[in-house]
């Protein structure tokens, strides 16, 4: 079962913002994990990276087949209509969603883009029976913390091992 288009979040969030979900394989979903990606390790690893080590990531490192109901879901956020921002939740268990791949383009940071993909997945997961929302970040994604911290995300003990986590957050629905 996968996403479907449509779904309208009516701004919430930012001026402007409308968020919906989209499949992670639609052109413009792509184009947008591929963004995130490429700042993400591109943060990481201090240096621009490859087309070939992008599509290598998506493929084998981070796939996102799991971001489609009834195990996860997927969101585009446009501004004007461009798609300028993202995000996807899985389920851990029945009442534990995990964000991931949240992404605001940086020309448009800042304009309330991130809090509308925020509260389109915290809508979705709780629709699905999610009472909390957890996820992990890095230390450089200041950005990110700074959003998850603004949205009522509060710091909490570590859930995984990643080597990329060195924080975690958590939300009760």
């Amino acid at each position: 079962m996968g996403t479907s288009k449509g779904t309208n979040t009516g701004g919430v969030g930012g001026e402007g913002w409308s968020v919906a979900p989209e499949p992670y394989t639609d052109p413009d979903s792509v184009v947008l994990r591929r963004a995130y990606y490429a700042e993400l390790a591109g943060r990481y690893y201090h240096r621009t990276m490859t087309e070939a080590e992008i599509d290598e990531a998506l493929i084998a490192d981070f796939p996102d087949d799991d971001l489609v109901l009834p195990t996860g879901e997927f969101v585009v956020g446009r501004l004007a209509g461009a798609a300028l921002a993202c995000g996807g939740f899985r389920l851990l268990d029945p009442e534990t969603a995990e964000l991931t791949r949240v992404y605001v383009d940086p020309r448009t940071r800042g304009t309330g883009g991130g809090g509308a993909v925020l509260a389109a997945l915290e809508g979705v997961a709780r629709s699905l029976g999610a009472r909390r929302v957890i996820l992990d970040t890095r230390s450089d994604l200041v950005e990110a913390r700074s959003l998850y911290a603004k949205h009522g995300y509060d710091e909490i003990p570590a859930y995984n091992d990643s080597e990329y986590a060195q924080h975690w957050f958590g939300k009760r629905l």
